[in-house]
């Protein structure tokens, strides 16, 4: 996608992607839950106010409207907090977009614990759960804004329903931005041939951090970016875990039903080393005056993470 990207924001890159989509076809059109300003669909609404809606604080609506424009040959987009995006309009997303398989773009902003300050009825810690369990479901987590245009380029192609999963914060590029990009493709960011360490959004990051650390005491870990959760390349994982000591995956989501679940389910027909799950302790969120402060709090952070791997490789 032709975008000058000079943001780290996540939610710019998603809302420029939406712009750079709207003059490329008009049948983009994007749909919104009174949350524009954050979401980055005002960009969107500011281009191409005759293909923006607003539809209030109603996401079960603005998902029977997403599957009719896609029934009608429109490309909708629809966007709200991924707490909202996923929990309010589940009935709608699973009957009226997902079991028909419809081409409508379901973008859950401010996921994980990123809203930071809006506490546990705004931070997402089950959405990757409950999408993942809807046939027809692509789910992507984007680790950095880089990635999130590549996955917005890629996306038009997917034949059926996709959520991608945007943070609300600004997060260190870690994408390599000249590699061909896919959904589907697990990113191998780090070699190393004791522990594989399998990651998804800024947790990406947390491990690339955790593995510099551990390669000053002799321990090699292999860092990999899963951006696509569903569906997940099975023949990937099982040959990134083929003679190491130990796996850890790591989620900013509940450790039920996330990307843990995922590897653990790819691999349940293989012989594997033992797995950690690092991800929300089966816990609601809670409100912070920092991003960081509760990433600390609930030991998503790249000392957790190294404390794992030294746990696996101690065994």
């Amino acid at each position: 996608m032709m975008i000058k990207l000079e943001t780290k924001s996540l939610r710019e890159a998603y809302g420029l992607c939406l712009v750079e989509l709207g003059k490329r076809s008009k049948d983009v059109v994007v749909l919104e839950a009174d949350l524009g300003k954050s979401t980055r669909t005002v960009l969107f609404k500011e281009a191409f106010p005759d293909r923006f809606f607003e539809m209030g604080i109603a996401e079960q609506n603005m998902a029977s409207t997403a599957a009719g424009f896609a029934l009608a040959g429109k490309i909708p987009f629809y966007n709200s907090f991924a707490v909202f995006a996923s929990g309010r309009a589940f009935d709608q997303i699973r009957n009226s977009i997902c079991i028909p398989k419809l081409k409508v773009r379901i973008c859950g902003s401010s996921c994980g614990l990123s809203d930071f300050g809006d506490g546990k009825t705004h931070q997402s810690v089950e959405d990757v759960a409950i999408l993942r369990a809807i046939p027809n479901m692509t789910i992507l987590s984007p680790a950095d804004a880089v990635e999130t245009v590549m996955m917005m380029e890629a996306m038009l192609a997917v034949d059926g329903p996709v959520y991608i999963r945007i943070n609300r914060n600004d997060l260190p590029i870690v994408t390599p931005e000249n590699e061909p990009y896919r959904i589907g493709k697990i990113w191998e960011l780090r070699k190393g041939k004791d522990v594989a360490v399998f990651a998804t959004g800024y947790m990406v990051k947390k491990a690339l951090e955790a593995a510099e650390v551990l390669s000053h005491e002799g321990i090699e870990v292999r860092v990999l970016n899963v951006s696509t959760i569903k569906p997940l390349d099975v023949k990937a994982v099982i040959s990134h875990t083929k003679g190491v000591k130990g796996i850890v995956t790591v989620e900013e989501h509940s450790i039920i039903g996330g990307l843990g679940s995922a590897i653990a389910e790819a691999l349940r027909k293989e012989a594997h080393p033992p797995i950690e799950f690092i991800g929300i302790q089966d816990k609601f969120g809670t409100s912070a005056k920092a991003y960081e402060e509760l990433l600390e709090a609930y030991g998503l952070t790249s000392k957790a993470i190294a404390d794992s791997v030294r746990s696996l490789v101690g065994r």
